[in-house]
C-alpha cells in the first residue's frame, strides 16, 4: 500500500485552518452546516483509512503468514505490522471517545429535563445562578433560571428567548452534536467542533437580531448573560452566555454578514480531497487482499 492511505489523515490537520478562514467569510448559518459537513467527511476518511491500515494485519494470520518470508512469490507487502497496531489502537480510542461523548451528553439532558416541567415551551427554575438554555427534545423547552432573569431587562429578556428558541427552531444541537462525535473519533478534527458550538450561537444571535430588530440590543444582552452566565458550555444544550462571547458582541455591532460563496471552495476541495484519497486506499487494499488471498484459494 502507499502513501494514499496517509493522506486523509494528514488533510483532517489541515482542514480546521480552512474551516477557520472559511468561518469569517461566510453567513454563520453557511458556516456551521460547512464546517459540520467537513468535519464529518474528515472523520470518515480518517476511520476508513485507520480501518484499512488495521485490516493489513491479516497476513499475520494462518495460513497467510507462512508467505511472509517468501519474497519470491512477489507478494504485496502490507504495512509494517506496528503501523497496522497502531491504527487498530487509534480505532479503539476513538470508538471509546465516542461512547463517552454519548453517555455524556444522555447524562446532561436526563439533568436539565429533571429541572421542571415546560409549560408553554419554558422551565423557570428557581436557582439563583444565572442560566439560561435550549433543551433539545419532542419538543424541545428553554429552561432559565430565575438568576439570569435578575439580570435582564424586559428588552433583554426577548432577546434571550429569542436566542434560544433559535437553537430549538433550527435544531442547533444536531450540527454540534454531529461535530462533536466527528471529533470524538478523529481528535485532529476537535479545533472544528469547538467552532461549530461557536457558530451555532452566532447564527442563534443574528435570528434574534432579526426578530428584536436591534442588533446592539442583542450585542447588549450576549454580553450582560455572558458576564453572569456559566463559563462552560453545557452540551448537547445550549445557551445564551456560550462560547465566544466577546466575538459575538463585536459581530453584532457590525452590519449582518454576507455569505461569499467562493470562500467555501478551499474546504469543499480538501474534503474532495480526502474522500478520492480514501476511495484509492481502498482499491490498492482490495488489490493487496486479493493478491494474498489468492495464494490460499
Amino acid at each position: 500500500m502507499r502513501l494514499w492511505v496517509y493522506l486523509p489523515l494528514a488533510l483532517s490537520a489541515l482542514l480546521p485552518y480552512a474551516a477557520r478562514v472559511t468561518a469569517g467569510r461566510v453567513a454563520p448559518s453557511v458556516a456551521a452546516r460547512t464546517v459540520t459537513a467537513a468535519a464529518v467527511a474528515a472523520a470518515s476518511g480518517y476511520v476508513c483509512c485507520l480501518a484499512l491500515l488495521a485490516l493489513t494485519l491479516f497476513d499475520d494470520l494462518p495460513p497467510l503468514w507462512e508467505f511472509d518470508d517468501r519474497p519470491e512469490l512477489g507478494l504485496p507487502k502490507p504495512v509494517p505490522g506496528m503501523v497496522a497496531l497502531g491504527a487498530g489502537l487509534l480505532l479503539l480510542f476513538g470508538v471509546t471517545r465516542l461512547v463517552r461523548d454519548v453517555r455524556s451528553r444522555r447524562r446532561v439532558l436526563r439533568e436539565l429535563r429533571a429541572a421542571g416541567t415546560p409549560n408553554a415551551g419554558l422551565v423557570v427554575a428557581d436557582w439563583a445562578e444565572p442560566f439560561a438554555v435550549a433543551v433539545p427534545g419532542r419538543p424541545g423547552h428553554v429552561l432559565v433560571t430565575s438568576g439570569m432573569l435578575r439580570v435582564l431587562s424586559p428588552q433583554e429578556q426577548r432577546v434571550l428567548f429569542a436566542h434560544e428558541n433559535a437553537h430549538l427552531r433550527r435544531r442547533h444541537h444536531r450540527w454540534v452534536t454531529v461535530a462533536s462525535w466527528a471529533a470524538a473519533l478523529n481528535p485532529l478534527v476537535s479545533p472544528m467542533a469547538v467552532l461549530v458550538g461557536r457558530l451555532v450561537e452566532r447564527w442563534a444571535d443574528e435570528d434574534a437580531a432579526v426578530v428584536v430588530g436591534d442588533r446592539r440590543l442583542v450585542a447588549q444582552a450576549v454580553a450582560k448573560a455572558s458576564l453572569a452566565g456559566r463559563r462552560r458550555q453545557v452540551a448537547p444544550a445550549m445557551g445564551m452566555s456560550g462560547s465566544g462571547a466577546v466575538e459575538r458582541v463585536l459581530a453584532m455591532q457590525r452590519p449582518r454578514p454576507a455569505s461569499r460563496w467562493q470562500s467555501l471552495v478551499g474546504v469543499a476541495a480538501l474534503c474532495l480531497m480526502v474522500l478520492v484519497a480514501t476511495a484509492v486506499a481502498a482499491v490498492e487494499f482490495a488489490d493487496v487482499a486479493r493478491a494474498w488471498l489468492s495464494m490460499v484459494a
